[in-house]
């Protein structure tokens, strides 16, 4: 972006945005809507899909909003009957080799293709032909594969290509065969696969999903928590998707403004943890060769007698902190402050300093 402002004018809107916008982008400043199935805000533009064509005053051709930058004093258009009749039938293209399966399908009510298919009165009749009859793909822990769902977006392809820089999954085969996966169709393994779960994150249909959190709920049904992952300290966000006080998925928090959205695989599938019937919920005393449960006020004052006694015995430079990244900030300050306060040392550490 150079900074410099250009007046454009959207569906009789005045917009101030500047040089180097895209049409897309100016249009969502504006707060007007318009379609697409393969652009992401964290993705380079691709204008593979034609859904977010727009007619633009001069121009005898309808062109992508998504990769055509704004120019000065331009007026652009982004419905009419022509631009409606266009969507319909690229989406009618799409629905011609899709399940349609939506009663059953782990994305209805999350599904782009479907919300797209319902604004525009799309059923996928009018052209007929040959379908995929792939098998669904579930050959690992995590990501289950349904090709006969894939729109060949391309978004799984260029995320793990530009955001995740992995590499894992490519456009192989030509023509009515071409889908997205790995280098000869090997299984997803840690070897060939970070698992970050990004290519779920941008996927717009049921191709790619979670495998952990198939059959859990519908998205309607399930009550988004944000929270800071724990394992590290990054500090990347990320949504808890609950149901029934349990949670049954993690989904990408895009607006996050230290990941935006990204997450490791520890982020986005280790909270198995969280309903462990092996987490301790109270403090453990050793008392002989046993642990036993006590209350927190006899823990704390069991763990500050011993500290007494080591200082006592010691001296303050024999005790030291050691903190976690999975704490917060505020908790590791607190920390350190009372080491270096309480007990009079400067022995603090942490396990993410190197």
């Amino acid at each position: 972006m150079s900074g410099e402002k250009l007046k454009i004018t959207i569906d009789g809107i005045d917009i101030l945005c500047e040089k180097g916008t895209t049409i897309l982008n100016a249009a969502r400043q504006a707060g007007v809507d318009i379609p697409t199935l393969c652009h992401d805000e964290r993705l380079e533009p691709y204008g593979g899909c034609r859904l977010c064509i727009v007619q633009i005053k001069g121009v005898n051709r309808p062109l992508p909003a998504c990769t055509t930058p704004v120019s000065s004093n331009m007026v652009v258009t982004t419905e009419n009957e022509a631009l409606t009749r266009m969507r319909k039938n690229v989406l009618e293209l799409l629905l011609s080799n899709h399940p349609n399966d939506c009663m059953r399908c782990e994305q209805t009510g999350n599904c782009t293709l479907q919300d797209l298919a319902y604004r525009y009165g799309a059923d996928g009749k009018i052209y007929e032909g040959e379908k995929w009859d792939l098998p669904i793909r579930e050959d690992n822990p995590f990501i289950t594969y349904e090709p006969n769902k894939c729109i060949l977006c391309g978004r799984c392809v260029r995320i793990c290509n530009e955001v995740v820089m992995a590499g894992t999954i490519d456009l192989v085969g030509r023509g009515f065969y071409a889908m997205p996966d790995t280098a000869f169709r090997k299984p997803r393994t840690l070897e060939n696969c970070e698992f970050c779960g990004q290519c779920v994150s941008t996927c717009p249909t049921g191709a790619l999903t979670d495998r952990k959190g198939r059959g859990k709920g519908r998205s309607y049904e399930l009550k988004k928590v944000k929270t800071t992952c724990s394992y590290c300290g990054t500090g990347c966000n990320f949504y808890l998707n609950v149901k029934g006080d349990k949670v049954v998925k993690v989904t990408s928090a895009y607006d996050s403004p230290v990941s935006q959205g990204s997450l490791c695989i520890k982020g986005r599938y280790g909270y198995d943890f969280i309903h462990s019937p092996e987490r301790i919920k109270t403090p453990l005393i050793r008392k002989g060769a046993e642990f036993v449960e006590a209350t927190w006020d006899e823990a704390l004052e069991l763990i500050a007698n011993k500290f007494k006694e080591l200082i006592e015995k010691h001296g303050p430079d024999k005790v030291g902190g050691f903190s976690s990244s999975r704490c917060t900030n505020e908790e590791n300050y607190l920390l350190a402050k009372w080491v270096r306060c309480a007990v009079g040392s400067n022995n603090v550490d942490n396990c993410a300093r190197v």
